[in-house]
């Protein structure tokens, strides 16, 4: 078994890279992990009995390769934290993703990319401004990554595809899972027009509540910068949001109608000195000038 495996083994445990350093200090390799005891395992910081047990479930490592081979079988890619492949801004963020499985272009999810996040309920306005910020960002060869939700995230990569440009979707679940499962076309389309399903979840993985808030950390910083259309005053977008400013992304705000509910979480922002956008020019000026 290679450390490629171990690692898919590890995440597939729910441990990240805190729990994993805290880990290496004890065990010099994955190798000795696998096969270390429960009670030296609850020994170290962070692992209680519940993660300790986990760890030494015989019955998961012998499925672990079979499952392995499945994936490889799909044609998904297994991008482990120590590969070449593993993008580079992900490297930068904290608690960084170990395994990343992709299915479609890997190579997209190095190159300059932007965010289009919102509210899955979403206003007429609010689809169309998603549609078209994810046509023109395609049309200027920017890639668009976001969350294949309903609402805002579905619109911007229907958007960008129009345009004939790539998009990324990040998934809260393993990629044996479309959700929600009317988005079965989109998740084909993303694939055969040269774009990329991502997650950091093992196949098998199902939609949980609990998933989505960590996959959002993904999405902003695997991006270079992020636009935000449409957000609540309390929402899941706006977590996305704290994400990128702790990652120092860019964040982007477009402004709503005052008497919206869905947009009392973007002229929120606005005030507390996020940008305004109101047109893509607005965007570009901005990565013009961090490039000067």
């Amino acid at each position: 078994m290679n450390n490629k495996k171990y690692l898919v083994w590890i995440s597939s445990l729910g441990i990240g890279q805190k729990r994993l350093t805290e880990l290496l200090k004890k065990y010099k390799s994955l190798k000795e992990i696998w096969n270390a005891k429960k009670e030296d395992l609850m020994e170290i910081y962070g692992i209680g009995e519940t993660i300790a047990k986990k760890l030494t479930d015989n019955s998961y490592k012998e499925e672990i390769n079979k499952t392995v081979e499945k994936m490889l079988e799909q044609k998904i890619s297994i991008i482990t934290i120590e590969d070449t492949e593993y993008p580079n801004n992900l490297k930068n963020i904290y608690d960084k993703p170990l395994v990343l499985y992709v299915k479609g272009n890997k190579e997209i999810l190095k190159e300059f990319s932007i965010a289009v996040i919102g509210c899955r309920e979403c206003s007429n306005y609010g689809k169309n401004v998603a549609k078209n910020i994810g046509y023109s960002l395609a049309k200027h060869n920017i890639n668009v990554i976001s969350g294949m939700a309903k609402g805002i995230d579905t619109y911007s990569h229907i958007g960008c595809m129009e345009a004939q440009g790539k998009t990324i979707a990040v998934l809260g679940n393993g990629l044996d899972y479309v959700y929600p499962k009317e988005n079965i076309k989109i998740y084909n389309e993303i694939i055969e027009t040269g774009g990329a399903i991502i997650s950091e979840y093992i196949n098998g993985t199902r939609p949980s509540k609990m998933n989505f808030p960590a996959r959002n950390r993904i999405i902003s910083g695997l991006s270079d910068g992020v636009i935000v259309v449409e957000a609540k005053e309390k929402s899941g977008t706006l977590i996305t949001v704290d994400f990128a400013l702790e990652q120092g992304k860019d964040v982007f705000i477009v402004p709503g109608n005052i008497t919206s509910n869905n947009s009392r979480g973007t002229n929120n922002l606005i005030k507390q000195g996020a940008k305004l956008i109101t047109c893509m020019e607005d965007v570009l000026e901005e990565y013009e000038y961090n490039n000067d």
